[in-house]
Parts: C-alpha cells; structure tokens; sequence
C-alpha cells in the first residue's frame, strides 16, 4: 500500500467518537431523509421498519412520510447490496456500488448450488435480462417473474429469479403498509441501470464513500462491510494515493481516511441512543469492539446472524431493547446510572409514539433470543 508516513495514532474512544460523528449519533440531524442517507452512506434495510428506526435515532425532525416518498420515487434505492444483504442508498451511490458488488453478487449467487442446479447457463440468463427489464417496468412480485421465466425455459427455473433478483438490475418496488415494504416483495428494473462501465472506478467510489461515513479505518474493515475480498480493495487505496490520508490505530494497525473527516476529541458527549437490528455502525468493521464491547458480542450478533436492536451509552452498546405491549423493553447488560435511565426514558416516548402510529408490535419473531439473556436490569421505559 501507499508509504506516505502515518500520522498520529488513534485511540479506541477516538475512533468510537469519529464513528458517531460521521453516522449521526452524537446529535440528531437537521437534514432530509436523502440527505442524511448521503452522509451515513448506506441503512440496512433486511427488516422493512429498519431504516425508519436507523432515521428516526439520527435526525430531529424525522417523518416517516418523507422516507415513503423517497422510497416510492427511487430517491432511495432498495436492492442487494453489501454484506450481499438488503441495503438502503441513494440513487446518486447505487450504480457505482452495484457494480462494485458484482464479483461479489454474482459470486455468490451463480456458484450456488441452488442456482446450478437448475441446469441454466449463465449466458442464457443474462440473455434475458433487457426483456426481462422491459417486463419489470412495473412492480412484479417474485410469482410473476417465475412464471414469466418458465414461459421462457418451458419449465418452472425458480432459482434463476432468485440469483437474478440478487445481482441483476433489479431493486426493490414500495407496496405500501407500515414501513414501505411488505413480507411479499416487489421488484422493478432499476431506474438507475447505467452503471458507469469501470468496475475500478466504482470500487474507488465505494471505499471514499465507506471512509467518509466510517472511517478512519482498515483494509479489513472495508472487506467487512463490503464482503469485497482484500487484495482489491488494497488496490483501490494504493491508486487513491494523496487522496487518502493515514492513520495508525490502538494496536499499530494501518488505517485510512478522507481528508478533513469528523474526528472529534475523545471527550465527546455521546447520548443514550436506540440503535435498530444490524444497525452498520455494529457491522462496518471487522473489530466489532469500536462500538460493541467483546463481553457482549455473542449476545446481541446471534449464530444464525441476526443482530439485536442495541442500547448506546456512551458510545457503547450497553444492552438491548424490544417493543412490549405499553411501552419499549430495555435490557441492560451492566448497571446504568439514574440520569442515562431518565435519558432512555425521553428516548423510549419517542419511539413508542413513532412506533404507535404505524406498528407497534415489530420484531415479534426475534423474541426468542431473550429467553436466555443475561440482564443486570429490565425495565420498560415510554409507556404509552
């Protein structure tokens, strides 16, 4: 990688402190919903309520109205992205980070037993990808599609729709209820299909859009957050060159940045904040311990890959939370003092009252994980 010398190196709470900054969560936001989506870089989206909550913790003002809006025009595009998972980014971000992921998506799906065995090359699927654009010029949920496909094959091939939904053009379509999306997907051909032809260029792109939201951090991190193996991200840093600046973090490590990115003093105030399941602040680094202490990993990232709805105190997930009838569930992991319950108190109203208004009951069928959860105390906060 590039030699320039290192600069000074970072302490942990100062990389907590520039985490917070850069995603929001040392202030609430006065910016539209676009705009803050721009600045945090990308919200999982895996639950359909996640990037309502991941907003809503962020901005003051926040109405949810104006996430519809910018979901059912495309200004906000929903589609599979890093972590080969459902991510929420702006249109201006989706080309280029489309075409970043496809080694990755294509990798992933094309070379999946699941797909192969269906028995379909993959120059006869993609032959069928402008038709199939032409097709999903309106929403079509995933029946639809099949059906078309099998007109096509001249037999059912359901698993060609489900590699092609996953790296092909296609995002996700609004069909309404509470959070945008519903249980029964839709889907539409991109309204951003152009991508800019430099796979290069693009993965560039996504590292400075990862650093500005993130950084300072590591090769390995951008890794984790992408699931982009190393050796080209390496590459997109060396041929950024002075475009980057330098760090060195806790243990020694090489870290990167955007010139002039938020680094706030280790003494920063960080509130108590509720974070949404698999919030990127939690899974945008591959040493997980900037924002979730080790003691507490195995409880909140769960085998199977679920990630809790976390509790932030000081910068720290300090325990969970969940919605309960008459009011939001928090269960903390350590002792907290009287003022943070009483902030978690204001913060609890708000979501219950957000909560209220479109579905209170969500994550209903994550509640087995708190069968076996260690709490030092449970209470539930803004009743309503």
């Amino acid at each position: 990688l590039h030699s320039s010398p290192m600069s000074t190196r970072l302490t942990a709470r100062q990389l907590n402190r520039a985490t917070l900054a850069r995603q929001l969560l040392l202030a609430r936001a006065r910016l539209g919903v676009v705009d803050a989506v721009e600045r945090i870089v990308a919200i999982q989206a895996q639950e359909p309520v996640s990037p309502y909550l991941a907003l809503w913790t962020r901005l003051d003002p926040f109405e949810p109205a104006d996430l519809d809006r910018a979901f059912a025009r495309h200004d906000l595009v929903k589609a599979s992205l890093l972590r080969i998972t459902l991510h929420a980014v702006t249109a201006a971000d989706y080309p280029a980070f489309h075409e970043a992921m496809q080694r990755t998506l294509r990798g992933a799906r094309l070379n999946d037993r699941r797909f192969t065995a269906e028995g379909v090359a993959v120059a006869d699927v993609e032959a069928l990808v402008p038709d199939l654009l032409e097709f999903a010029a309106e929403p079509r949920r995933n029946p639809d599609v099949e059906r078309w496909l099998e007109d096509r094959f001249g037999a059912a091939k359901p698993r060609v729709w489900w590699a092609l939904r996953h790296y092909g053009p296609f995002v996700h379509a609004a069909t309404g209820g509470p959070w945008s999306f519903g249980p029964r997907p839709a889907y539409v051909g991109s309204p951003v299909r152009e991508r800019p032809g430099d796979v290069d260029a693009s993965l560039r792109r996504l590292v400075v859009r990862y650093l500005q939201a993130f950084g300072p951090a590591s090769v390995a991190d951008i890794a984790q957050f992408s699931t982009i193996l190393r050796p080209p991200i390496s590459s997109a840093i060396e041929s950024l060159g002075d475009a980057l600046v330098r760090f060195e973090g806790p243990a020694g490590e090489r870290l990167f940045d955007v010139p002039g990115g938020d680094l706030p003093g280790d003494d920063a105030e960080a509130p108590p904040r509720f974070l949404p399941m698999w919030d990127s602040t939690l899974l945008a680094y591959a040493d997980r311990s900037r924002m979730l202490p080790p003691a507490y990993r195995k409880l909140v990232m769960r085998t199977n890959g679920d990630a809790l709805a976390t509790v932030l105190v000081d910068g720290l997930v300090a325990g969970v939370w969940r919605p309960v009838d008459g009011g939001i569930e928090v269960t903390a992991f350590e002792r907290l003092a009287d003022e943070t319950w009483s902030a978690l108190e204001t913060e609890a109203r708000s979501l219950a009252t957000l909560l209220a208004a479109r579905e209170p009951a969500i994550h209903g069928r994550y509640a087995h994980w708190w069968d076996a959860l260690p709490a030092v105390e449970v209470r539930v906060l803004g009743r309503t």
